[in-house]
């Protein structure tokens, strides 16, 4: 079932150049002066139940604004957006009862009040049952260990007891689909851990879609299912995790510590970015069929007293995936690499 629908999409900002007096007043009855910013330019992407997207960019590549348009909170300047068949600017009400988010810099517990309290402020706000919302916030307080922060003021709690606190209110009214805009910012890594796992257990249990954007790839890593990559507004790359881990190839890196140093490099390493510093040899980029050839060539010809292979993270392959596309896709003016990855 699809629950997202987004058809070039655009969404244009108005900045104001100049920051006089005069300039000010003026603007009041003229345009002059002011620059329009595409935050972002054509894009189009759809999203199924149960799916786990991340969103990934650097800033101001648009994810945040993508978010804000598919909760409603800002209107596109062109293009289709629906959510549960509706268009979110115009249908707020009617979707906020379907979806949940969670900002990371921002809060919808009542700062001196306990969460308890606005646990109960968000039941009546939703219509939640009595019965459901005691089970529901049974399994939640439980499952994101605040049973015994959330009769505490939210004030008093440190960053990650209340960004759990958050996610709680969140899912409080069983929301189908939930956006968390940097969630994990700010956290220890206890809390970051326990939040993450939380998400994969939600997301597996209740079959909720999760929109995630950080820009921590590791959350991306453990929570999402698919990725899709933002630069200057525009979509590089859409693919899912599987795919870009199992498709594009990105090189190892063999260092190996050389007996003496002058190293005779064979031919197989010579075709690929190496470096020498005292007894080391370093050789980057080594695809996966080379390995074995590289690691013969080399102990043929030298004596070898060590060796590490450090293969590549999904964090070297995302970052890979940024610097081969983002020339070409700015070159282009269009969205790339839709569906099926092919570098």
């Amino acid at each position: 079932m699809r629950v997202i629908e987004v058809k070039n999409l655009t969404k244009v900002y108005c900045a104001y150049e100049g920051k006089s007096l005069g300039r000010i007043f003026k603007r009041l009855w003229s345009r002059e002066g002011v620059k329009e910013v595409k935050a972002l330019d054509n894009v189009s992407f759809s999203i199924d139940l149960g799916e786990s997207v991340g969103l990934i960019g650097v800033n101001g590549a648009g994810k945040s604004t993508t978010i804000k348009i598919l909760t409603g909170i800002l209107e596109p300047t062109e293009g289709v957006v629906r959510v549960f068949g509706n268009i979110p600017s115009k249908h707020r009400m009617k979707n906020n009862y379907r979806i949940g988010a969670v900002f990371g810099q921002r809060t919808q517990l009542r700062w001196d009040l306990p969460a308890y309290e606005s646990y109960g402020l968000l039941k009546e706000i939703y219509n939640v049952d009595d019965k459901v919302f005691k089970e529901r916030l049974d399994y939640f307080s439980e499952v994101l260990d605040i049973k015994k922060i959330m009769h505490r003021p939210v004030r008093t709690l440190s960053l990650g007891e209340k960004m759990r606190a958050e996610l709680c209110a969140a899912f409080l009214h069983g929301p189908e689909v939930v956006f968390l805009d940097e969630p994990t910012i700010g956290l220890d890594i206890f809390s970051k851990e326990a939040l993450l796992h939380f998400l994969k257990e939600i997301k597996e249990e209740k079959k909720v879609t999760i929109i995630l954007t950080t820009h921590d790839l590791s959350d991306i890593e453990e929570v999402s299912d698919r990725i899709i990559i933002l630069d200057r507004g525009k979509i590089l790359f859409d693919a899912s995790k599987d795919e870009v881990l199992n498709t594009l190839e990105v090189g190892s890196q063999i260092i190996f510590t050389l007996k003496n140093k002058e190293a005779v490099i064979p031919q197989s390493v010579k075709s690929l970015p190496f470096s020498i510093s005292k007894n080391f040899l370093k050789v980057d980029n080594v695809s996966k069929d080379l390995v074995p050839q590289v690691l013969t060539d080399v102990f043929s010809y030298n004596t070898v007293l060590g060796v590490e292979i450090n293969y590549p993270d999904f964090k070297d392959i995302v970052k890979q995936i940024y610097l081969q596309n983002k020339d070409r896709g700015r070159k282009n003016g269009d969205n790339l690499y839709k569906g099926k990855i092919g570098f």
